[in-house]
């Protein structure tokens, strides 16, 4: 697929950022959407829009080919992503690559994996040349965890049970793919590391890294509530201990090759990306 111009929604993110440079590898023209136009986003040209306000969505996405969708955390993110993929069937995109969740359903006891398959399922009924992308676990989540493993530890209510965790770097990689070729329509793509590591695992590796003894506690989930009470809004604390009991059930453990079935580059081991970031779990 030649595409030209692809609009990046969240590319200030975590994914997005990691997005744009690679989108630019591909010499694609990239569009950034941003709150703050006010910081552009490097190399690419940057838009103030905001998924709230609809009418400068319709103008970010006049003359776009394919987007990314990704929307910031909010209690009404699948409403949000739902409200701007009909805009973009409505300006005539011709490719939108939707941002999920590994193993979102209708059913899940999880609520972000609800409101992911919510989001699927409309986005599949536009009618529109779609795919889906579901990460699992974000290595990068653990820069959460920075300060603790600064000290010498962290702590999670996962037990024992492995989880195939993916650096976010991969999904952007998996996303340019997907985004730039062809023969993705209608796909939905699980995207996860190259194994299941439990946490004692990566704070093995972050130990490794860092040159440092870093040890993972289990944290019960009233522990891990209380610890974080005050940090975040009630419903995202709620979701993510529902998302670490899905962990601990032994559900997020799959290996999928997709990463370098898409890329041809295998997916980052958790060594890997602990030696890339040592420097964030290292006390100054």
């Amino acid at each position: 697929m030649n595409t030209s111009t692809v609009l990046v929604t969240g590319a200030t993110g975590t994914v997005g950022s990691a997005l744009v440079p690679a989108l630019q590898a591909r010499g694609v023209t990239v569009r950034a959407i941003t709150r703050n136009p006010h910081r552009p986003v490097p190399g690419a040209e940057t838009v103030g829009a905001d998924l709230r306000d609809p009418e400068s969505v319709a103008a970010a996405l006049k003359g776009v080919d394919a987007v990314f969708l990704n929307s910031p955390s909010a209690e009404d993110a699948a409403e949000l992503q739902i409200r701007f993929a009909d805009l973009a069937r409505e300006a005539g995109v011709r490719r939108l690559v939707l941002l999920s969740q590994y193993a979102a359903r209708a059913g899940s006891p999880v609520r972000f994996l609800r409101w992911h398959a919510e989001v699927e399922a409309h986005v599949r009924g536009l009618g529109i040349d779609h795919t889906v992308l579901r990460p699992n676990l974000y290595l990068q989540a653990l820069l959460g965890f920075a300060v603790s493993i600064a000290q010498g530890w962290f702590a999670a209510p996962i037990g024992g049970a492995a989880v195939s965790a993916i650096d976010t770097r991969d999904i952007a990689a998996a996303a340019a793919a997907v985004l730039t070729s062809a023969g993705h329509t209608g796909h939905s793509y699980s995207l996860t590391g190259p194994r299941a590591v439990t946490h004692e695992q990566i704070a093995e590796a972050l130990g490794t890294a860092t040159g440092r003894d870093i040890t993972f506690h289990e944290a019960s989930a009233e522990q891990f509530t209380a610890a974080l009470n005050g940090v975040l809004p009630t419903w995202q604390l709620e979701g993510l201990v529902e998302d670490y009991a899905h962990y601990a059930r032994g559900e997020a453990a799959e290996v999928s090759t997709s990463v370098a079935d898409l890329t041809g580059q295998p997916a980052r081991d958790v060594t890997e990306f602990a030696r890339d970031y040592a420097a964030a779990f290292t006390a100054a």
